[in-house]
């Protein structure tokens, strides 16, 4: 009986999928952070996450967004204003 339960046990750990603290915005916000990128002069992008904190709020952050011909990731806080922008 033991060997069952554990048995369960490492099943269920397995199948459950990683719990993650990334979210697809809403389109509202997606819709919001395409503009910002824009006044940015920043266009295309390869994804936009939804990212919550350990304080229980959140930011966005945008993946491969195209900045004067060169790749950037974004992130912008929940007002849409610019917290980094890193070179890849």
């Amino acid at each position: 009986m033991i060997r069952f339960a554990a048995a369960f046990a490492i099943a269920a750990i397995v199948a459950t999928p990683a719990l993650a603290d990334d979210q697809k915005p809403s389109a509202d916000e997606a819709k919001k952070v395409t503009e910002v990128l824009a006044t940015m002069g920043c266009s295309g992008h390869e994804d936009i996450e939804k990212e919550t904190r350990s304080d229980g709020g959140y930011h966005f952050e945008i993946d491969d967004a195209v900045c004067d011909g060169a790749q950037y990731d974004i992130k912008l806080d929940k007002d849409f204003k610019l917290i980094s922008k890193e070179r890849e």
